[in-house]
């Protein structure tokens, strides 16, 4: 799995001196890694391809990350933290007209972080191996969903229900990024605040 680095050209300047703040330079070399997954699917993920897209040296991929599997596993984790912090999934206040409030603008915004995040759910079918690296991502998500409908509903919330609202939520994603129907997701969402403000006004129905 690992793509052994060839030796750099003489004369050709150090990879360091390349980038001078490392988390700033790590974070372009992982939006770089989203882009290329994104637009050409986890095969086309090279350490040749993510250089390019970000305008460095192949050297200085590696150096930052070692090997391909350390690369996805990294932009994997960078995608969902960007995710999270876009969506407004779990905006922390209790109220259900807070609940998602950015999702349309997250994909619009950010379009290649969710078409990464799929490309690689459909790669883990194909490659089990990724399977535990996915769920154990995923769970951040699924555990955000419930602690805001825990939140919302003034109540425990169980896995059924927190697994249904966040399918509902990536369902709408994936619609949106695929036929780009911002309004539709709008309209989704506030019905989906209803549904969510009739379970907090009437808990014996839920």
């Amino acid at each position: 799995m690992t793509e052994p680095a060839p030796p750099e050209p003489a004369g050709e300047p150090r990879p360091r001196k390349r980038v001078k703040n490392y988390g700033a330079g790590r974070a372009a070399l992982l939006d770089a890694a989203v882009r290329v997954v994104a637009r050409g699917g986890l095969r086309r993920l090279t350490y040749r391809a993510v250089a390019e897209e970000a305008g460095v040296t192949h050297g200085l991929v590696v150096h930052h990350f070692g090997s391909r599997d350390a690369l996805i596993e990294e932009a994997l984790a960078h995608a969902v933290r960007s995710s999270l912090s876009s969506s407004a999934l779990e905006p922390g206040t209790g109220s259900v007209q807070d609940f998602s409030a950015g999702l349309a603008d997250m994909v619009e915004s950010g379009p290649d972080l969710q078409a990464f995040q799929y490309e690689l759910l459909l790669e883990a079918r194909r490659r089990p191996e990724l399977l535990p690296q996915m769920r154990g991502l995923y769970e951040e998500y699924f555990e955000a969903t419930r602690r805001e409908l825990s939140q919302m509903l003034e109540r425990p919330v169980d896995r059924g229900l927190s697994r249904l609202v966040f399918a509902a939520l990536e369902g709408l994603v994936l619609h949106q990024l695929v036929f780009g129907e911002r309004a539709v997701t709008e309209e989704a969402l506030a019905e989906l605040r209803v549904l969510l403000d009739r379970l907090a006004q009437h808990p014996d129905e839920s």
